[in-house]
């Protein structure tokens, strides 16, 4: 299946649009799955990376009180640090530090996409493009163009997080468990 959504998305002229109409598709069944191993094993095996950012994305726009009109970008990640809640299906009862836990897991899974898709690899940075646009973009060494919303500061990543904790102190009323910590820190 993941090899398969992975060249449906290739085969677009746009990637982009194809991996956002593919994403469309199969979000409501992401949002039934019950179990949290089961949808990790569903986003840590998806071959396209392009395709896990906007799966993600949905998911927490899809969890946002308001949802935000930014495109992908680092700031967009940021915003949904500091405005996502926890609306997943469980089949099990969980403690609720478990459900945020599951929230920076993907969060920080989507970061990392977005890296992939846009800063890291040079045959992964033009994943935005068609296969044969890509091919010439690598033989002329183009860089990707960053967005302006992908200009973030340490200030503002640290205010996020703080503001993060917050939240999830009030949630909690108690310490963080160490996961929780661990996440965060990879975040930042």
């Amino acid at each position: 299946l993941q090899r398969m959504l992975s060249i449906a998305v290739e085969v677009d002229k746009s990637p982009n649009c194809s991996s956002c109409k593919i994403a469309d598709v199969i979000f409501p069944f992401i949002l039934n799955i019950p179990l949290r191993s089961q949808r990790e094993a569903f986003l840590n095996t998806m071959e396209s990376q392009l395709l896990r950012c906007k799966l993600l994305e949905l998911l927490f726009q899809h969890s946002c009180d308001v949802p935000t009109t930014l495109p992908l970008s680092l700031a967009k990640i940021l915003y949904f640090l500091s405005h996502s809640s926890v609306l997943l299906q469980y089949q099990d009862e969980i403690a609720i530090w478990q459900r945020w836990d599951e929230m920076l897991q993907y969060l920080n899974l989507l970061l990392l996409s977005y890296q992939n898709v846009v800063l890291a690899f040079p045959l992964a940075e033009h994943l935005r493009s068609s296969l044969n646009d890509r091919m010439d973009l690598i033989i002329q060494k183009a860089k990707p163009k960053l967005q302006d919303s992908d200009d973030v500061s340490h200030l503002d990543i640290q205010l996020k997080i703080e503001d993060f904790m917050s939240r999830m102190q009030q949630v909690l009323g108690q310490p963080f468990p160490q996961q929780i910590r661990e996440k965060l820190c990879m975040f930042r």
